[in-house]
């Protein structure tokens, strides 16, 4: 009987391995030669992410991860970004380098402390000296530390931003991850050292630099840029609105909090998104010829719904009257809807809406008829009518909301004159500590978490697994489209975190460790760890998140 040994379960070979006690999961990918199409970056111990570096006590079950992994590509670009950090405080150690936010598929940057744009000369360098440390392959080191202590060395290297965030989440240990001089605090791991960062560039980007990052499946390749200067638009107006808000960051929401200041945050963040729906309806009604059909896309749970009801009110307003029609009811016969490449009915696909159909009716309608609107039932899977007419007189508008709105092949019969598309999305630019991105991603899925569980009775684990399917159809349906739109919303609100967090903590404290969607689990749970906790109960029921949490005063039936 072996007792001096400790035995491990590694799925990816199917095999028992035994090794002594202290022993690092490094040395176990070493001394195996575990095979992945890429190099492993992290591993998955009884199906929570953790760092190679960790060391082995009791019997555990492993699975080795690479960059195709999703939390393997989300180390490896923490990891780029200590990488650049480093590069930046080395060039320009007066600096702090600023990670704003995803766009062009990449991850724009700046400098904190340098006010003027960055130019090639600089970018060069900085590429330059990440290669350099790349090649002299330094590991990443994890130290365990007191909170107190943490703060400390946060102050003497000037970053206050860490500093206002571990101040405003009291916890007794931080873990702090070092290389080559400099500290900094991730919520996850990073990859073993910098050797394994071969991949990567630096471009400028208006005012910053474009941070550009390997391709998923062909990480020997960075993404492709993708022009997106409506996106980068809305990331420049949700900035000045934090910037009327006092706030940059988590900490500095967190202490908004904490100091009863929080129903200052959320009336004006509120009036921020009020104010920006009737300019959207006010720049609907000058146009020339005004659009007749208004198309609201988004991907998922960015609160397409209330938006919807939202610019409704301020359409009339503006001396509009407005006609929600939903795209659901123009779905086809299930039996004749589209599947995916599993065999599965593929409800997200263009093909299973019925768009001769849906152009035949919006033409009749255009045309001034009076035209009776299907409805689509989803427990026979079939078109009916139960006698609802619509027709539309001068004043009239027709807001469609759907994720294919802005796809041009949804109404190829329409005068590019008659339409007016929006693109709604959370799009987070606030970060935990100015290095630490919150993922736009992220934020809509603990909305979905939170709805999911109250109005559709799922469990985390359900949302948790569907979510990769849900970004797919997202990846095929919604964002090759963004710059399509007229116009662009940004439902984020800064502090929804806060009021998500006891809600959607209680979701995800239900998600067996003995499931892969524990991973996920742990590490949302890890994220919301950082935000102080808000009630709901000054939240307007007007607001968007209301969609998610309940209680708000438009009906969603």
């Amino acid at each position: 009987m072996i007792t001096d040994r400790i035995e491990i379960v590694c799925k990816n070979t199917a095999t028992r391995y035994y090794v002594a006690p202290g022993n690092t999961l490094l040395s176990l990918v070493e001394s195996l030669e575990i095979a992945l199409p890429h190099p492993i970056l992290g591993v998955m111990v009884n199906n929570r992410l953790r760092d190679l570096r960790f060391r082995v006590f009791m019997p555990v079950t492993v699975e080795f991860i690479d960059i195709t992994h999703p939390a393997g590509m989300r180390m490896y670009v923490r990891s780029l970004f200590f990488l650049l950090q480093k590069a930046v405080r080395d060039g320009m150690p007066s600096c702090r380098l600023r990670v704003n936010h995803s766009v062009s598929r990449g991850y724009y940057c700046e400098l904190a402390g340098y006010r003027k744009p960055i130019e090639y000369p600089m970018i060069f360098d900085f590429r330059e000296r990440m290669q350099q440390l790349v090649a002299r392959n330094i590991p990443f080191e994890t130290r365990p530390t007191l909170t107190s202590d943490a703060i400390e060395i946060f102050k003497r290297q000037g970053d206050l931003e860490k500093v206002r965030l571990l101040e405003s989440r009291p916890r007794l240990y931080t873990t702090l991850y070092g290389l080559d001089g400099i500290w900094d605090y991730y919520f996850e791991g990073l990859v073993p050292s910098t050797g394994y960062l071969t991949t990567f560039d630096l471009e400028k980007y208006f005012q910053g630099m474009l941070l550009r990052v390997p391709q998923r499946e062909a990480p020997d390749k960075v993404e492709e840029m993708v022009v997106q200067n409506k996106m980068f638009d809305i990331f420049k107006e949700y900035q000045t609105w934090v910037d009327i808000l006092g706030i940059q960051d988590a900490g500095t929401i967190n202490t908004q909090i904490q100091e009863g200041r929080a129903a200052n945050l959320i009336q004006v963040s509120e009036a921020l998104h009020e104010k920006k729906v009737a300019q959207i309806a006010d720049q609907i009604k000058a146009r020339p010829r005004m659009p007749r059909i208004i198309l609201i896309a988004g991907p998922s749970s960015s609160g397409k719904t209330t938006f919807s009801k939202r610019l409704a009110v301020q359409l009339r307003v503006a001396g509009m009257l407005p006609h929600l029609i939903s795209l659901d009811n123009y779905f086809v016969d299930r039996e004749k809807t589209p599947r995916d490449e599993h065999g599965e009915y593929d409800f997200e696909a263009l093909g299973a809406l019925d768009i001769a159909k849906f152009n035949e009716d919006l033409l009749r309608l255009l045309a001034g008829e009076r035209v009776e609107i299907p409805k689509f039932s989803f427990e026979t899977g079939k078109r009916f009518y139960d006698g609802t007419f619509l027709a539309i007189g001068e004043q009239d508008v027709m807001v469609i909301e759907g994720i294919h709105g802005l796809n041009p092949d949804l109404t190829p019969r329409i005068e590019a004159e008659d339409k007016f598309k929006i693109y709604i999305s959370a799009l987070t630019s606030i970060s935990l500590d100015g290095r630490s991105r919150i993922a736009s991603s992220d934020n809509r899925l603990l909305r979905r978490l939170v709805r999911d569980f109250r109005y559709r009775h799922y469990s985390g684990v359900d949302t948790i697994r569907r979510w990769a399917s849900v970004r797919r159809g997202e990846d095929r349906n919604i964002f090759p489209y963004q710059e399509e739109a007229d116009v662009m919303f940004n439902s984020a609100l800064p502090y929804e975190f806060n009021v998500l967090k006891r809600n959607a903590e209680a979701v995800l404290s239900e998600v067996p460790n003995d499931v892969p969607e524990y991973s996920e689990a742990v590490r949302l749970q890890r994220f919301l760890r950082v935000f102080a906790p808000l009630p709901e109960e000054g939240i307007p029921p007007t607001s968007i998140l209301r969609e998610f949490l309940g209680g708000s005063s438009f009906s969603y039936k």
